[in-house]
């Protein structure tokens, strides 16, 4: 599989941001996806899993869909659907995909699932393609 591109601070699939996920994003069936286990510091109550955390893998997947397509954009709307728990040290799968391509605007959805293929979380997402003097500064950040 293909790794898609990153910014290597970001937060979620950044290598060198010292406090980040880490998370390794693949392009797959159009897609992309990627597999976590959280740890404890990033627990919301005990032992869980943080919802915002959850909401930032959905975010990270959905926009690595579209960058899958060699467009960059930026997110404009994001909506999270929280089904199950997740338990700390819980093994997650997550996949995006793009459904419609607008002009400038792409709306993906997504979905995490746990290690008995549950759907823990789902998300829609529309994404924008800013003007081209601001994708070139998207662009310059991003490397494989």
């Amino acid at each position: 599989m293909k790794e898609i591109v990153k910014y290597s601070g970001c937060f979620v699939c950044g290598d060198k941001n010292p406090i980040g996920l880490a998370v390794r994003f693949y392009e797959k069936d159009g897609g992309a996806a990627a597999e976590f286990v959280p740890k404890e510091m990033v627990e919301g109550y005990k032992g869980l899993l943080h919802g915002g955390i959850l909401a930032s893998l959905l975010d990270e997947v959905m926009i690595k869909a579209v960058l899958v397509k060699n467009v960059y954009c930026v997110t404009a709307e994001l909506l999270v659907r929280y089904k199950k728990p997740v338990k700390i040290s819980e093994p997650l799968s997550l996949f995006g995909c793009v459904e419609v391509e607008n002009g400038r605007i792409y709306t993906t959805k997504g979905w995490v699932k746990n290690q008995k293929g549950e759907k823990v979380a789902e998300g829609k997402g529309k994404y924008l393609i800013p003007k081209s003097q601001e994708v070139e500064k998207l662009k310059e950040s991003l490397e494989v």
